[in-house]
């Protein structure tokens, strides 16, 4: 049997929860840093937190590095340049992270969104062909047969 959990945060616990996740999302200090400077003991924040968000801090931290991690990655940048500015200190555990969150190694997402991202050059008057109206063409040549 489900029951329905409802969790009541008063306000300025409110507050502080919100100002302790654009912390995380912005600084790289330990989650028990954060959580004193919102003047929340780690373990009650810890609990607060993923009653409100639905994550851990540290889950949320994660996610928002491998978030970062790809912006970079799509814009071209190296894997070892991402790993080191979204806070890693190894490649090999940015590696294996990143692969278990986002479902692929980031060397072949940064050569997958490239591709995808790779602009198509066409010829002038073949570009303008793609823009016609579908029958367009066909409706000319019986023009032309009439």
């Amino acid at each position: 049997m489900l029951y329905a959990v409802r969790v009541l945060i008063d306000p300025p616990s409110f507050r502080r929860l919100v100002r302790a996740r654009e912390l995380l999302a912005e600084d790289d200090r330990p989650i028990a840093a954060i959580a004193d400077e919102v003047a929340i003991s780690q373990y009650h924040f810890i609990r607060q937190f993923a009653a409100l968000y639905g994550t851990t801090p540290h889950q949320f931290r994660t996610a928002e590095r491998v978030a970062r991690a790809k912006q970079l990655l799509s814009a071209g940048r190296p894997v070892t340049d991402v790993c080191f500015d979204v806070g890693f200190e190894s490649l090999g555990s940015f590696s294996a992270l990143f692969t278990r969150w986002a479902g692929v190694a980031p060397s072949r997402y940064r050569r997958s969104v490239q591709v995808l991202m790779r602009p198509q050059l066409v010829p002038g008057c073949m570009g303008l062909l793609g823009e016609l109206p579908a029958g367009a063409s066909r409706n000319s040549r019986e023009a032309a047969r009439a």
